[in-house]
C-alpha cells in the first residue's frame, strides 16, 4: 500500500478527528509531529502558504493536502 503520512501537532482537534478516522478505516499512516520536527514544519509552511495548517496529508509521491477529507485521501490512494 501506499504510505500516507500525517504532519501533525498536538492540541489539533482536526489532526484528532483525522486520525480516528484513518484508523478507523484501516489505512496505515505515518504520523509526524511538526512541533517536533524542524523540517516537517518548514515543509508544511511551504505547501500551506507559509502557515503550519494541519493535518496535511502526503500520499505517496503525491502533492500534499492541507485538511484533506477521508474521501480525498482515499481518493489520493486509488490513483498512487
Amino acid at each position: 500500500m501506499t504510505p500516507v503520512t500525517l504532519y501533525w501537532r498536538p492540541g489539533c482537534p482536526y489532526c484528532v478527528r483525522l486520525r480516528a478516522r484513518l484508523r478507523l478505516a484501516r489505512i496505515p499512516y505515518r504520523k509526524v509531529n511538526i512541533w517536533r520536527d524542524p523540517d516537517a514544519a518548514a515543509f508544511v509552511r511551504s505547501v500551506a502558504d507559509g502557515n503550519e495548517t494541519v493535518p496535511t496529508v502526503v500520499v505517496g509521491n503525491g502533492p500534499a493536502m492541507v485538511n484533506p477529507s477521508l474521501g480525498r485521501i482515499r481518493e489520493a490512494l486509488a490513483a498512487a
